[in-house]
């Protein structure tokens, strides 16, 4: 098998289109196996082997049943919002998309069903910002009141998202725009709860995510398009046993902070087998910012990485600068990096937002790199507090490089916090601009069998 096992298996035509609303149940089913390499780190295999996945009952429903039309124009809203609610009701299932183009507002997946389009299903969300009802969200590490995600859930439990169609944000443009943060920073000072930081109506405008389950357990994401984001397009959020596998997030330089995915305050979390392209990070993990970071206190980690390739032009994986709860056990497996990548690992923090970034590893990551191979910044912004960020161990195994753009490696502790382990073993980095690195504050660093240029470091 190549070395790749897969976890749980599809019983293969359980999802299917139908013609009636629903097919009678037989045996339980669950989307298509997700294969995952076998890691090279014990703790990493019992992650992937501890992560859920959901298990769908075989009755499957096809929106077209409630109304719904793949005609381009048809508000779709209400029939996609019936189909979920009655698999839902009926003890869950497969609510199918089938091939056309979906015109819809918000998708609420609710627990125990499988949101699946289909090959050649588009759900094209719209321009009508009233069909994104306000929901509890969290704006770059910041707990508010906003428009909803294109696609929300919110405590649902054993939920997906799959199939090899399309999710297009591209007509949300209209109202999804704005990043005024500084006002939800002004509420949290004033000590303004959550559910009291409403964005939309304040004359303050921030962005919604694409795809956002908060506060679940057990979701699968796979085989879907993302495209034209405006905003964050996978958020998984206060989330325990989250699987993304096979997905295809959009590169498009159009709009900004695009992240492919952003996993936040998450427990279990395993990425496989994607494309994320971005127009900033690949995969950021986060943790929250400053005092609602701190209010909420919960970590991002657990986390797999494995098969993907990234093209974006920040982090392939950045750790912060939302890492107030901390981030820990990061494990990235071959990871191929395209295009404008800055950076192969990428952590910043600073001691205003504090927290920890520790236990990261990476192994057979390649590709070419516009400055450097591991940059650790504990200095972020400039921003300063009493809250002293706390970085390391980080390994990075097994790697090459055909560029930098600057120094390999530029990895800097504070005087009172240093980083706690850099390790570099059986790594070959050409095409380095400067060779020589920056490594300040820095306990136990080891550079094992590497070479930067062809030169043992």
């Amino acid at each position: 098998m190549d070395g790749r096992f897969t976890r749980r298996q599809l019983i293969k035509g359980g999802v299917v289109v139908a013609a009636s609303t629903v097919l009678a149940p037989t045996a339980s089913a669950a989307p298509d196996g997700v294969s995952v390499p076998v890691l090279p780190w014990p703790a990493a295999n019992d992650i992937v082997a501890r992560t859920k996945l959901p298990v769908f009952p075989d009755r499957t429903y096809s929106v077209l049943d409630f109304g719904a039309r793949g005609d381009g124009k048809t508000d779709n809203t209400a029939a996609i919002r019936k189909a979920i609610e009655t698999a839902n009701a009926r003890g869950g299932g497969h609510v199918v998309v089938p091939k056309g183009t979906f015109v819809t507002g918000a998708v609420y997946l609710k627990s125990n069903v499988d949101l699946h389009l289909a090959a050649g299903a588009v759900l094209k969300f719209g321009s009508d910002a009233s069909k994104f009802p306000n929901v509890l969200t969290r704006y770059e590490g910041i707990e508010c009141v906003n428009r909803s995600p294109m696609v929300y859930a919110y405590k649902e439990s054993n939920i997906a998202l799959t199939g090899p169609g399309t999710l297009d944000a591209n007509d949300t443009s209209s109202w999804n725009k704005g990043k005024d943060r500084e006002y939800l920073e002004s509420l949290v000072a004033k000590g303004t709860p959550p559910e009291k930081r409403v964005v939309p109506g304040s004359g303050h405008a921030m962005r919604s995510a694409f795809v956002e389950p908060y506060a679940c357990d057990t979701v699968l994401i796979q085989g879907v398009t993302l495209k034209n984001p405006m905003f964050w397009q996978l958020h998984p959020t206060l989330c325990r046993n989250v699987t993304i596998d096979g997905v295809k997030t959009d590169p498009n330089p159009a709009h900004s902070n695009t992240d492919a995915c952003d996993p936040e305050s998450c427990d279990h979390v395993v990425i496989v087998n994607s494309v994320l392209g971005a127009h900033d990070d690949n995969i950021a993990l986060k943790s929250g910012r400053d005092a609602d970071g701190r209010r909420i206190a919960v970590p991002c980690q657990n986390i797999v990485v494995a098969d993907c390739v990234m093209n974006g032009n920040w982090g392939a994986i950045t750790c912060g600068s939302e890492q107030t709860g901390g981030i820990r056990d990061v494990y990235a497996y071959r990871l191929r990096v395209t295009g404008e990548t800055k950076y192969a690992l990428y952590v910043k923090s600073n001691t205003l937002r504090g927290g920890f970034t520790e236990n990261i590893n990476l192994d057979r990551v390649s590709g070419t790199f516009v400055r450097s191979i591991g940059y650790v910044l504990p200095d972020y912004n400039g921003q300063t507090g009493p809250y002293v960020p706390r970085f390391g161990p980080f390994t990075i195994s097994n790697s090459s490089s055909t560029k930098c753009g600057q120094a390999a490696f530029n990895v800097r502790g504070l005087p009172n916090s240093h980083v706690r382990g850099l390790r570099v073993r059986d790594c070959r980095f050409d095409g380095v601009a400067n060779t020589k690195n920056t490594l300040e504050h820095i306990d136990d660093l080891r550079f094992e069998n590497t070479t930067i240029n062809g030169r043992p470091v």
